[in-house]
């Protein structure tokens, strides 16, 4: 009986402890997530060689947040196909969605700054993903307007 209780007991204590660790883990990942400096970007291999026209190229992208379509205009400007300046404005118009994209403004910048055209495509900055989606299909158009 004592040496079953024993069992239950150090059971408990090893689920209790490891549900812990895991959800410390969980909770410094977000908060790295909303500090406008963690981001996550990958490289897109569709168009490596692709090569574009120096200057200054503004589009629109949509996407979709929990209060409804959003849209965000993209300033990039490009030399010898890499990025030196963006520029984003959201619209704001949901309060929720409010939050993330100013921390996306104030940490885009970091993320694209002194990267190639070719390879851009962000998945998270400041903790938003969703406003990276919007980001993405503006670069998108980026890329059509500036191949040359």
């Amino acid at each position: 009986m004592i040496n079953t209780l024993r069992s239950r007991t150090a059971i408990a204590t090893f689920t209790g402890l490891s549900a812990v660790v895991a959800l410390a883990g969980c909770s410094s990942a977000a908060a790295d997530d909303n500090s406008g400096t963690t981001a996550q970007s990958q490289t897109s291999t569709s168009d490596s060689s692709a090569t574009y026209k120096d200057g200054s190229y503004t589009e629109q992208g949509q996407y979709s947040s929990p209060g409804g379509q959003e849209t965000i205009s993209v300033k990039l400007t490009l030399k010898s196909n890499v990025v030196t300046a963006v520029t984003v404005t959201t619209v704001k118009a949901d309060p929720t969605a409010t939050s993330y994209e100013q921390l996306f403004e104030a940490g885009i910048s970091k993320v694209v700054v002194g990267q190639k055209l070719n390879s851009l495509n962000v998945s998270r900055v400041g903790g938003s993903s969703l406003t990276s989606q919007g980001f993405n299909a503006a670069v998108a158009a980026i890329k059509a307007d500036a191949k040359s």
